[in-house]
């Protein structure tokens, strides 16, 4: 499933073309992805202009002029591509050929950019995991997609006085309460592996180890927060990660997986430079962990 950077990146790549956008009309292939589309959810967006393009953890939130937050999730499999035609030819920088399977093209938004331009950009999604649905923008925040949300790692919120808050008094191992979305929101395991490993954590150590007697944060939680905020920026930076069938906007492939130096990397020699040990491979919780015992404590 793409991670915080996948949709990040993804967000980065459909904004130039859909913030201040006009869906002149939107079209279903189907009635249904992981969950059925909303009642009229054409007709609703017909006609409507796009003022935001945002994220919060891994929902992409279109701000709809009408009050509507048009939300998509891309599940295992989504993606999006982006055509832009002038003059009833493809041209510009967003044209990319289409993918080969075409068939699993399911939704396509048809717009007249803030440029004037006229643009199609299509959902795909093989396996239809993803989903979209509308929201009214008053009731977002207490939609059960987002009422027990947690905090944003990429904000300037995530220090060691805010994990030492969180984790206080917490039994779970670390590496579980990381992928805690109540408490962090859009963490994955993929970053978690990548952070810990930085910050010299082991994933199985207890939360509630980062925090002293007195509440405070020990410098291990400042170590791991400041981990957390660059793996995730330098993932963004270079475009996300691919696994299995994650693809960015213009159809390339992301490629931060080629600087994993914990994730995937099982029976390699640790990298830190003090350090003798090898990355090994744990499960928690029926997911992978990649990680050095010898210097993650």
């Amino acid at each position: 499933m793409p991670e915080l950077p996948e949709v990040e990146t993804v967000r980065r790549g459909l904004a130039p073309v859909m913030e201040g956008a006009r869906i002149v009309s939107l079209e279903q292939r189907r009635p249904n992805l992981r969950f059925p589309f909303p009642d009229r959810f054409s007709e609703r967006l017909q006609g409507q202009r796009i003022e935001v393009l945002s994220r919060r953890a891994k929902y992409l939130l279109a701000d709809i002029r009408s009050g509507d937050i048009l939300v998509m999730h891309l599940g295992m499999s989504g993606s999006f591509r982006i055509l832009e035609e002038c003059d009833g030819k493809i041209a510009g920088d967003f044209y990319y050929a289409r993918n080969k399977d075409t068939h699993h093209d399911h939704v396509f938004f048809h717009l007249e950019t803030a440029g004037g331009a006229l643009a199609q950009v299509i959902y795909n999604d093989p396996r239809r995991f993803g989903f979209m649905t509308l929201i009214e923008r008053a009731g977002l925040s207490d939609h059960p997609f987002f009422a027990r949300l947690g905090l944003e790692p990429l904000g300037n919120e995530l220090d060691g006085a805010w994990l030492a808050h969180a984790f206080a008094g917490r039994k779970t191992p670390l590496k579980a309460a990381l992928l805690d979305q109540k408490l962090i929101a859009g963490l994955g395991n993929i970053y978690v592996c990548e952070a810990l490993w930085r910050a010299k954590l082991s994933p199985l150590r207890l939360a509630g180890t980062l925090v002293t007697k007195a509440g405070r944060p020990t410098a291990a939680a400042g170590r791991l927060t400041e981990a957390i905020r660059e793996v995730l920026a330098q993932a963004v930076e270079a475009g996300g990660s691919t696994l299995r069938d994650y693809m960015k906007t213009d159809g390339t492939l992301g490629y931060f997986q080629h600087s994993f130096i914990a994730y995937d990397r099982e029976g390699e020699p640790c990298r830190h430079p003090d350090c003798n040990g090898t990355i090994e491979r744990i499960t928690q919780s029926g997911r992978s962990t990649f990680y050095c015992r010898s210097c993650q404590r």
